[in-house]
Order: C-alpha cells, then sequence, then structure tokens
C-alpha cells in the first residue's frame, strides 16, 4: 500500500552505536527524523528525507538503510565531512542514554511536498536549525507540518536555551508530539503535562500528544480543548531505541491515511476532524511503537504487521 501524499522529514541522519548492559557493542543508523522517515516508508507512505551526511563508510550504511524502504536523500544531503554518530548506553531495563558527535549544517531544503516533519536535535541545533526554520516557513503555504522535540540535553544546553525556538517551531505545526520527559525538561514538574499541551495547542497545532511510555498517551485536541487519555498495550521489551520515532511516524501515517495531513486543504481537515478520527490514529502510533520495543534497535513494523 502506497498514499498518494509525498512527505518529507528534515533533520539528523547518523549512525547509533549500542552499548548494551551484557557489554556487546552493536551498530545501527539511527536519528530520530531518520527513523521517522523509515517508519513512515514502511506503512506505505512516499517519503524522502533532507539531512547531513558523509560520503565515508557511516554514510554508505545510512545510504544502504534508507535504500532498502525507498527513503529517497534529497540533493545536498551528501554534504558533511564526516558522518555523525550517537553512542546510546542501554540499562539493564532497557532505557537507553545518548552521547553525540554531530556537526549539523544544511543544503537548501527543497519545496514541492504536502507534508513536513521535522525534530529532535536538527530543529534546533546551528548552523543547520536556521534552514529547518526557513523551509517550515516556506513550507506551510503547500504543507502540513509535523514536530516531535525529542530533546537532548546533552547537546542543547539547558531548557530555558531552547525553549522560545522550540515554542515557535510548535507554533508553525500542526501536530506536535512529545514524551512526558521531554516536557518535564523542559518545564519542570511545576506545570502539569496536560496543562503544557493545552498551552503549545494555543500556539497554533490542531493536535498535541504526550507519550507515556507503557502507560500510553495524551493526546490534547485544539478544537474542543478536550484532553484524553489512552491507555498503552503490553510488550515485551527489548529496549526502548527508536520507540518515540515508531510512535511518530505511525501517528503520521494514522493521519494521513485518513486525508488530515498532506496539503493546505487538509490542515483544515484536521481541525475539523472527529475525536475519534484522531484517537484512530493515535491508536495506530501506540501500536507501532510497542512492535519497536520488542525489538533491538530502531525497527519499526511494516503495515502487514499492524494488522
Amino acid at each position: 500500500m502506497t498514499v498518494g501524499a509525498r512527505s518529507l522529514v528534515v533533520g539528523e541522519a547518523l549512525v547509533d552505536i549500542v552499548k548494551e548492559s551484557s557489554g556487546e557493542t552493536r551498530e545501527h543508523v539511527g536519528g530520530s527524523p531518520l527513523n521517522v522517515a523509515v517508519g513512515l516508508a514502511r506503512l506505505g507512505h512516499h517519503v524522502e528525507l533532507a539531512t547531513s551526511i558523509g560520503t565515508d563508510h557511516h554514510g554508505r550504511l545510512i545510504e544502504e538503510h534508507l535504500g532498502h524502504d525507498f527513503v529517497g536523500l534529497t540533493p545536498g544531503s551528501r554534504n558533511a565531512e564526516r558522518t555523525a554518530t550517537a553512542t546510546a548506553t542501554v540499562d539493564e531495563s532497557g532505557s537507553a542514554t545518548y552521547e553525540f558527535d554531530l556537526a549539523w549544517d544544511l543544503a537548501e531544503v527543497p519545496t514541492g511536498f504536502d507534508h513536513l516533519h521535522t525534530g529532535s536535535i536538527g530543529a534546533l541545533m546551528q548552523p543547520g536549525a536556521t534552514q529547518v526554520r526557513e523551509a517550515l516557513l516556506r513550507g506551510r503555504a503547500e504543507s502540513t507540518i509535523s514536530y516531535d522535540p525529542n530533546v537532548r540535553p546533552t547537546l542543547m544546553g539547558e531548557p530555558q536555551d531552547v525553549r522560545s525556538d522550540l515554542e515557535q517551531i510548535v507554533g508553525l505545526s500542526d501536530v506536535v508530539k512529545a514524551s512526558d520527559e521531554d516536557i518535564s525538561w523542559l518545564h519542570g514538574d511545576e506545570t502539569s503535562t496536560a496543562e503544557i499541551l493545552r498551552l503549545w495547542g494555543r500556539l497554533g497545532p490542531a493536535l498535541v500528544v504526550a507519550t507515556r511510555g507503557a502507560d500510553g498517551a495524551l493526546v490534547h485536541v485544539t478544537a474542543t480543548g478536550e484532553t484524553v487519555e489512552v491507555p498503552g498495550v503490553r510488550a515485551e521489551v527489548a529496549d526502548t531505541v527508536g520507540a518515540g520515532d515508531s510512535f511518530m511516524s505511525g501517528l503520521i501515517a494514522g493521519l494521513l491515511d485518513q486525508g488530515l495531513l498532506g496539503g493546505v486543504d487538509a490542515r483544515e481537515r484536521l481541525r475539523m476532524a472527529a475525536k475519534d478520527q484522531l484517537l484512530q490514529a493515535v491508536d495506530l502510533a501506540i501500536r507501532s511503537s510497542a512492535i519497536t520495543v520488542s525489538r533491538q534497535g530502531a525497527q519499526p513494523p511494516r503495515r502487514d504487521e499492524l494488522g
């Protein structure tokens, strides 16, 4: 199944070097935006990636990985002196912490897509973040937009250093997804997750979602002001690498499937959508994420695995 809307994901691609609690070390192609692009492709959507990689060994690994799922690289994406890496240390519970070796610059982002997605490091780390922001500003005239902050404190500094830029991107977006850990880091524990979702909704997006790991998600519908708790599903956890990215790709795919993303007309349909339509997309996202955590590394599901 391939759906007609053309999506562009803008952001970093890198190689994850995963250090297990057992002492085993593995390499996986990763980067939050790349994972979202692959997840969308596996769910049957046409998608390309605008990024910055080198022509070195790790860059070739990334290109091969994208090629397996027919994710195209935009012109100018092979512009880095070396390809970025992230070392993920996995503890006994399966949770991962990251250290990055990343320089982020970006060629001009092409236009002509129906949906744009960005997130994580690439949306906030200079000098590439300026090109990302310009792409979003241009893209709103022809595309719907989604955003996943997916914060990386070791690269982003202090919360007060990024909140203003982050909220500008929230304001340009139609759909925003963040983890409860992202929100806690950005705003501390004095303001509830639900209140932050309502605040972000007032900035512009029609749908704002907070993931809560095994506990599912908190979903805010801006048009009605409703905030709904959606339970998670049981999963045997191998590790959590890529789980949030799989949720994001599942959410975008679920909305694209229903014509609620993909072009400026879809923006209005999204704002008028019934809650049940939106929760159907959230359900796809939760099931996608549950499959991913049952596997080692960022391996989002294909459409036929979701039933």
